[in-house]
């Protein structure tokens, strides 16, 4: 019984308080870590139904169901004996207040970015990635961006602080070359004949193959370094009916995790996934399905050629 407080939890029920059961650290910078998942609690920019603060804690609970397994089927290796991973929490900032929110996160995630390690995101509303991206830009300059999702988010109408302005800005603020970005799923409108970025809309990427659809990705992006965001909503709400701003017509969960893993080789620098409101889900399916890709990103991020 030497083990009586040290003993692995293999459960997928109890001590699920980090993504993966990954090391809980109250401070990232001193860790050995070369990934920091960080939890953004906010939902202040919605438009639509609210909830998304409670994503993080959600997607983190599903994420034990995950955990058990060393090797993540169909990858060939355990990541964790590669790779070191963990979880720092959510990010404290004054409740209500946007603006301390925008500036506290782009530092903290410059700081991580400082001290040679990668960020995975959870939302939270989809806001979070501007920030997250000028923290980017200032180490990696202007990237590629790979964004999945049923809306562009390049609306020039919204509000300072909105979810559905991020990529309007970023591109205006030098963050991102719209040229060399894509988007993945996308089925509302948008201004068409002056639209920036390339798009594969749902109807589309429903009738291409995974290997399509990463193709066209990989030829786009090329070897720049990449950030990938990826909204809940861009999955069809048969597979994600707990997020926001839900759209029918989207992509399923399988074909999301085919073309992810399709993507090996690009140039990752950072990622999240945003926009799950567990108030809306059923049985988890929104949260597990974001702790998938989640998953999956990682693995595709150790895949990074041009890691050091």
């Amino acid at each position: 019984m030497q083990d009586l407080f040290s003993k692995t939890d293999y459960s997928l029920y109890s001590n699920a308080m980090t993504f993966l059961r990954r090391p809980l650290v109250s401070n990232p910078l001193d860790s050995e870590a070369d990934v920091v998942v960080l939890g953004v609690p906010l939902d202040l920019a919605t438009s639509g139904r609210s909830g998304a603060r409670m994503g993080p804690d959600a997607i983190r609970r599903a994420s034990v169901n995950l955990a058990w397994e060393g090797k993540k089927y169909p990858w060939e290796y355990n990541l964790f004996e590669r790779r070191t991973v963990v979880d720092a929490g959510d990010l404290v900032f004054d409740l209500g207040d946007a603006e301390d929110l925008t500036t506290r996160l782009e530092a903290a995630v410059s700081a991580i970015i400082n001290q040679g390690k990668t960020t995975l995101c959870f939302g939270g509303d989809h806001f979070i990635t501007l920030p997250i991206l000028r923290a980017h830009a200032k180490h990696y300059g202007k990237m590629a961006l790979v964004h999945f999702d049923a809306h562009t988010d390049t609306y020039s109408n919204g509000s300072r602080y909105d979810h559905g302005t991020m990529f309007y800005h970023a591109p205006n603020e030098g963050l991102v070359s719209a040229d060399h970005s894509v988007q993945v799923g996308i089925r509302t409108e948008y201004d068409v004949p002056d639209h920036r970025f390339n798009v594969i809309d749902a109807m589309q990427a429903n009738d291409m193959s995974a290997e399509e659809i990463a193709a066209q990705i990989r030829q786009t992006v090329g070897n720049r370094p990449v950030y990938l965001t990826f909204d809940i909503d861009c999955l069809d709400p048969a597979y994600a009916p707990g997020t926001g701003t839900p759209v029918c017509g989207g992509l399923t969960s399988d074909k999301v995790l085919k073309i992810i893993r399709q993507l090996q080789g690009i140039n990752v620098v950072g990622m999240d996934v945003v926009e799950v409101a567990p108030a809306y889900d059923h049985g988890e399916i929104t949260a597990l399905a974001a702790a998938t890709i989640a998953y999956e990103l990682l693995y595709l991020w150790s895949e990074n050629p041009y890691l050091k």
